[in-house]
């Protein structure tokens, strides 16, 4: 190699380095947070609830003081905040296929708990060489999970694209988003749960006003719909992955086909819905959403910001714009509280030393 083709290759490999440090820096680089902080755009109060955790992917609320959480990699654990936030291992799933996207996603408290101790799972499993999504519900007693029960099954799931969301209704039933698992004709297929919203009892039941009779299926033509919530009209809104960028908020009507992978964004077409709210050229990333005071909160993965909708005015905010990092799961308490969890463990974002976390907020104005 002569002396011009060495000079031209180091070059070169400085610029790549050099780079990559800048990428680097513009990707990773986060505020230092404190135990307790203030964002300077809002003023509300954070706080840590947990930290150091893999990749904590949805919580939900029990009666005593308790959160239930998942992580991808397939363990349910229970944060205390009577015992000063301990946090509390309470089982591994033995069939979770922790597979890029795929995993331990979903987790939602039975509305009567307190009777019948009811929890429910949603997760990826392999089977003979094929992923599949299912719901298990489980009876959560002295923190031990036992007498499992599959309340659906059969979901297609893959690396990517799973969904995974669990919400119970104001009109009691179990609502499930599920992905196109990375094979987008599949949204299209009224006889394929994937890509799809489901409704279903919380015994697995079909409710008799479904829109397709027999069927689980209450919206299709989805992608990847990660977050679900109910406005004070009980309207539901989901958020939604778009191809890269055009990421989608979305009023559900029940029976209502959204397009994918036909149209996109703003794309029109006869008989399908366009979203209520898109992201443009703009990338979001969509995951964990939740309505307080007709204000639709999501947390951005790709985003890492909290996004806020206000349902009325249509006025879109953001907040923490990469304080934290990737946000996954949002999340309101009775109190007002709003609770996230961070995702910068699952191979897409630049972890710190207190990742992943779980955070709390407080009067968010």
């Amino acid at each position: 190699m002569n002396k011009l083709k060495k000079g031209i290759l180091i070059l070169l490999l400085s610029l790549l380095i050099i780079g990559g440090l800048v990428w680097y820096e513009f990707l990773g680089k986060r505020a230092q947070l404190p135990v307790f902080a203030k964002d300077i755009s809002n003023s509300s109060p954070i706080s840590i609830l947990a930290k150091g955790l893999d990749i904590p992917w949805a919580l939900d609320f029990l009666p005593d003081n308790k959160i239930i959480f998942t992580e991808r990699a397939g363990e349910i654990k229970l944060i205390d905040i009577s015992e000063n936030n301990k946090v509390l291992k309470i089982a591994t799933l033995p069939d979770v296929s922790a597979v890029s996207e795929a995993g331990l996603l979903g987790v939602a408290v039975h509305p009567n708990f307190e009777k019948n101790h009811f929890i429910y799972l949603y997760y990826t499993y392999n089977k003979r060489g094929d992923y599949l999504n299912k719901v298990v519900r489980f009876e959560l007693l002295n923190l031990k999970i036992v007498n499992p029960k599959i309340i659906i099954d059969g979901i297609p799931g893959a690396s990517i694209h799973d969904g995974g969301r669990l919400r119970f209704g104001p009109d009691g039933y179990l609502y499930i988003t599920t992905g196109d698992a990375n094979k987008a004709y599949l949204a299209q297929d009224l006889n394929s749960l994937a890509g799809k919203i489901l409704r279903i009892t919380d015994k697995g039941g079909i409710p008799n006003d479904n829109p397709f009779a027999g069927s689980p299926v209450y919206s299709y033509g989805h992608r990847n719909p990660q977050g679900i919530a109910w406005d004070n009209q009980h309207q539901l809104w989901a958020t939604e992955h778009g191809p890269s960028k055009h990421d989608e908020i979305n009023l559900i009507k029940p029976g209502q086909n959204y397009g994918w992978p036909i149209i996109k964004g703003k794309e029109k077409k006869e008989g399908m819905e366009s979203p209520f709210l898109e992201s443009g050229d703009e990338t979001w990333a969509p995951s964990g959403a939740d309505i307080h005071n007709d204000i639709l909160y999501f947390g951005g993965l790709r985003g890492r910001t909290l996004y806020s909708f206000n349902l009325k005015t249509k006025e879109l905010k953001e907040y923490f714009n990469s304080q934290f990092g990737r946000l996954r799961e949002v999340k309101f308490s009775k109190k007002g509280s709003l609770y996230l969890t961070t995702s910068n463990r699952d191979g897409r974002g630049l972890p710190e030393n207190d990742d992943d976390m779980i955070l709390i907020i407080k009067g968010l104005k």
